[in-house]
C-alpha cells in the first residue's frame, strides 16, 4: 500500500517512520524541511502542553514516553533527564501523571510558587533528532521531497494530512490557530536538570539543558502570527529564568528563535472519507505537545490504516 505524508515536522516524520518500518510504501511531501519546521525550534521535553482531550492525550503520551526511554539507549539525541516543575497554587496530579514513574512532589518550593512536582522526562534535540529521523524513513525504503501544495494529493492508497497549522487550507479547518512561542539558546554552563515553572498563562518559563547549550523559554501568545525574535521579550524571559536558575546570567547567548504551535481546541487524529471515497487520516492540532504525543499519534496513525 501507497502512503503519502504531508507535513515533515515531528508529527508527520513519526508517522512515516512507524508506517515504513511497518512495511508500507511511504512518500513524505513537506513545504518545510524538517529542520525548517516549528518542530525544530522546540526545546522538546517531554511535558503534554496545550493539547486535547485530557484521555487521549494521557494515553498517546504513555507511548510516547515508552518509546523514547527506549530511544534513550540508542539515540544519542535523546536523554532522560530529571527536573521540577513550580507551579503557584496547589494543583492536583496531572492526568498524565501514572504515565511516569518517579513523580514527587516538591517539598519547598521558592518563594512565590505553592506547590511543585519533580520527574524524569525525555529531553530531546531536535534538530540531530529530526535528521535521525529522515536517516530511519530512507533507510525503511521512504522517501521525503520538498513540495508546495495548495491541497492534499490524490496518488496514494491513503494520505495522512500532518501539516500542523497548514491544515487550515489543506483541512480547511479555521479551528487551527497559531500559539507563538519566542525562546533563546544560552551556552551550557554546567546545567544537568531541566525547570518549568508557570507563574501564569502569558509567563511560561523554562530551562531545557541540552549537551552543548540550554534552551530557555518562553512565550505562549495564541493567535499571534509574528515571527519576528522580540528584543524585550527575550529579555524577560531571560530575567524570569535566571531568578531561578542564577548561572543563566552569566551564560553568553548564542541565538534567538520563534516557533508557531498548531494549537485546536482538540487534536484532530481520525481516518475519514473524500467525496470520492478515499482514505484521508489527518493528525494535526497538537499545540506544544507535537514530541511529547509523536509516537502515540503515529502508533494510532499505523492502526488505522492496518484496519483499512
Amino acid at each position: 500500500m501507497r502512503v503519502i505524508v504531508v507535513g515533515a515536522g515531528v508529527i508527520g516524520l513519526t508517522c512515516a517512520v512507524r508506517l515504513a518500518e511497518g512495511g508500507y510504501d511511504v512518500a513524505v511531501f513537506a513545504r518545510d524541511l524538517p529542520l525548517e519546521t516549528t518542530s525544530a525550534v522546540a526545546a522538546a521535553i517531554w511535558y503534554p502542553y496545550l493539547s486535547a482531550p485530557a484521555d487521549r492525550v494521557a494515553a498517546w503520551s504513555r507511548t510516547s514516553y515508552d518509546e523514547f526511554a527506549k530511544l534513550a539507549e540508542i539515540e544519542p539525541s535523546v536523554r532522560m533527564r530529571h527536573g521540577r516543575e513550580f507551579l503557584v497554587h496547589r494543583t492536583p496530579d496531572p492526568a498524565w501523571a501514572d504515565v511516569l514513574p518517579d513523580l514527587t512532589r516538591v517539598p519547598s518550593p521558592p518563594v512565590g510558587f505553592e506547590d511543585g512536582w519533580a520527574f524524569t522526562a525525555p529531553l530531546v534535540e531536535m534538530p540531530a533528532y529530526l535528521r535521525s529521523l529522515v536517516k530511519r524513513l530512507e533507510q525503511a525504503g521512504g522517501t521525503l521531497t520538498r513540495a508546495a501544495l495548495s491541497a492534499l494529493p490524490t496518488t496514494a492508497d491513503v494520505v495522512v494530512n500532518c501539516t500542523g497549522l497548514g491544515a487550515r487550507l489543506t483541512a480547511a479547518d479555521p479551528t487551527v490557530t497559531p500559539v507563538r512561542g519566542q525562546v533563546l539558546t544560552v551556552e551550557q554552563c554546567g546545567l544537568t536538570d531541566w525547570l518549568v515553572a508557570d507563574r501564569s498563562p502569558g509567563e511560561l518559563t523554562y530551562v531545557v539543558p541540552r549537551d552543548k547549550d540550554v534552551v530557555v523559554g518562553g512565550t505562549s501568545e495564541p493567535g499571534d502570527w509574528n515571527l519576528a525574535v522580540d528584543p524585550a521579550t527575550a529579555d524577560q524571559i531571560l530575567e524570569r529564568a535566571a531568578e531561578l536558575v542564577p548561572q543563566l546570567r552569566t551564560a553568553k547567548v548564542l541565538r534567538h528563535r520563534v516557533g508557531l504551535r498548531p494549537a485546536r481546541p482538540t487534536i484532530r487524529c481520525e481516518l475519514v472519507r473524500t467525496r470520492t471515497g478515499e482514505p484521508v487520516i489527518h493528525c494535526y492540532g497538537h499545540g506544544g505537545s507535537g514530541v511529547t504525543l509523536s509516537w502515540g499519534c503515529a502508533h494510532e496513525v499505523f492502526e488505522l490504516i492496518h484496519g483499512l
